[in-house]
């Protein structure tokens, strides 16, 4: 599979090769102070199925199989280009380098006013302040540009610096519940947060929630 979508890629030029899919118009290129946020691509493969293929991270998200391999990353990558994983769905990479740090996403609700924040980062780039960073940029991103009255975000009840993430965006308490955990291979107990735009309003200058 890998090789099917590297050939594929190999037949358009290097600009085409880092361009934004049409189907993600969108979902734009993000940028902070320190952190680019674009589509998935093919260069991402070997850095995504590295640092994905940690128990320590797939314990902690409903979807990621464990072990990850490489067929699991370049899978994902398909996957994110044809719009069949969530609504937007982001590489996290350094903005000094191009390093792939982890990758994070929105996925909509049936009610249509509601999303969910998903993201997860490599082990070796925790306790920097990129997964906040990273949240930040999306959130502003979805209430500016979608017609959305709330973000949801859950974490394991065991998840203290996903937590912790969370609040720092302004989330509020809702309630606890189970959600099933592809790693684990049963229902784990999760906090579930929620934030508004109201709340978003009176928030959206970052700077005194970092």
């Amino acid at each position: 599979m890998q090789t099917e979508l590297l050939r594929e890629d190999q037949s358009r030029s290097p600009k085409e090769r880092l361009r934004p899919e049409r189907s993600r118009t969108d979902c734009p290129i993000l940028l902070s102070p320190r952190l680019v946020m674009r589509a998935p691509h093919e260069d991402d493969i070997d850095a995504l199925a590295h640092l994905a293929n940690n128990a320590n991270i797939a314990n902690m998200v409903a979807r990621m199989p464990h072990p990850y391999t490489v067929a699991d990353a370049a899978d994902f990558v398909r996957r994110t280009r044809a719009g069949t994983i969530g609504k937007c769905v982001y590489a996290i990479t350094k903005a000094d380098n191009g390093a792939f740090l982890g990758c994070c996403g929105i996925e909509p609700h049936e009610d249509g006013r509601t999303v969910e924040l998903g993201y997860w980062l490599g082990e070796p780039y925790w306790n920097e302040g990129y997964a906040t960073e990273a949240a930040h940029a999306l959130i502003d991103m979805v209430f500016r540009t979608r017609d959305v009255e709330q973000i949801d975000a859950r974490c394991r009840v065991m998840n203290i610096p996903s937590r912790r993430v969370i609040q720092k965006c302004g989330f509020q308490f809702q309630a606890t519940g189970m959600v099933q955990s592809l790693a684990v291979g049963g229902m784990v107990p999760v906090e579930w947060y929620r934030l508004d735009r109201k709340t978003w309003v009176s928030l959206k200058s970052w700077g005194g929630m970092r």
